[in-house]
């Protein structure tokens, strides 16, 4: 049950980062969305505020890595369309204004937050993951390991940047055109 609680309290964290950012996450708004009581915020969460974002950033962070490891990777192509597919429904949600809990650690946590060089670790780890886990799908599908890296990293760019960039238009369109331009330099299936 104590680590149902936790569980709980971690994917509520997820969802406030997304939505709010690191600043703007309460204990208050943790514990109205996970159902947990007060007391379980120091028996969970000694290190307050702090140590709650980095656990809710490690598990969101493993969580988009185990899902970048499914994608399927035959083609490059294959790889990029499977990796914008999967990213859509989460850019959409950024239009409404969402965002992304990992970027969100990034961003000045405010007072509340002493050591933010942890939160930036943890944000550099999930982003360098992320992108290991693309480009080795790319160079099983046949690009060199220097191409496959660099497409990687475009793709995560990609993503990040849409993020905001959908955010603030209220719209999906700029992450249509990013990843219309993602897939222009890749051969078409035959």
């Amino acid at each position: 049950m104590a680590a149902d609680t936790k569980s709980r309290m971690i994917s509520a964290a997820i969802g406030l980062l997304q939505r709010h950012g690191l600043a703007a996450m309460s204990f208050t708004d943790v514990l109205a969305e996970s159902g947990a009581a007060r007391g379980a915020i120091y028996h969970h969460f000694p290190g307050g505020k702090q140590q709650l974002a980095l656990e809710a950033a490690r598990r969101n962070a493993e969580g988009v890595r185990s899902h970048l490891h499914e994608l399927p990777a035959r083609t490059p192509r294959e790889v990029v369309e499977a990796f914008v597919g999967s990213v859509r429904p989460v850019v959409e949600a950024s239009a409404a204004g969402g965002g992304c809990a990992i970027a969100a650690v990034t961003v000045d946590g405010g007072a509340a937050i002493a050591d933010q060089n942890s939160l930036r670790t943890v944000a550099a780890q999930a982003f360098t993951a992320w992108g290991g886990e693309l480009a080795g799908k790319l160079t099983r599908a046949g690009m060199s390991p220097s191409q496959s890296a660099d497409l990687a990293t475009l793709m995560i760019v990609t993503l990040e940047g849409a993020h905001i960039l959908c955010r603030a238009a209220g719209s999906i369109a700029p992450f249509d055109r990013a990843a219309a331009a993602l897939l222009s330099g890749l051969p078409s299936p035959d």
